[in-house]
């Protein structure tokens, strides 16, 4: 597969709610840097987040639109609208009573070793507080 092919997998799997085939997509010591906060590394911490995303949030992509050099290239851009429930209030957020929201977001990803290595996304927070409180 090529970076962009896994990239597209990897995000089937989240519409799919298949954090396990999303695992298997990631690189071991992946590092991931969220919109707001410290970046996480590695596997177990990437799997953390997951488990915290599946208790709070139901999300879905849509509009989704990719961008990349080519299609061998190892850094991929994507574009995309979240459609999603806020099912359990975070420290410091709102809190969750199944508020729906549907919000902007983009993310870069970066594939190392037929994994990906590095997510980061953008989306703006303080529209989705507003959304949701």
């Amino acid at each position: 597969m090529t970076p962009l092919d896994i990239v597209k997998q990897y995000y089937a799997y989240f519409n799919q709610q298949n954090w396990q085939g999303m695992l298997s997509l990631v690189h071991p010591e992946v590092r991931h840097e969220p919109n707001q906060g410290e970046a996480r590394i590695g596997l177990d911490k990437f799997r953390e987040f997951l488990q915290l995303m599946d208790e709070s949030y139901e999300e879905t992509l849509t509009e989704q639109v990719f961008f990349t050099a080519s299609d061998e290239s190892p850094r991929i851009a994507t574009e995309f609208v979240v459609n999603g429930i806020y099912k359990k209030g975070e420290e410091g957020f709102p809190e969750a009573c199944n508020q729906p929201y549907v919000l902007p977001a983009a993310a870069f990803l970066e594939v190392r070793d037929g994994k990906i290595s590095r997510v980061t996304t953008y989306y703006n927070l303080p529209l989705w507080i507003k959304l949701v409180s």
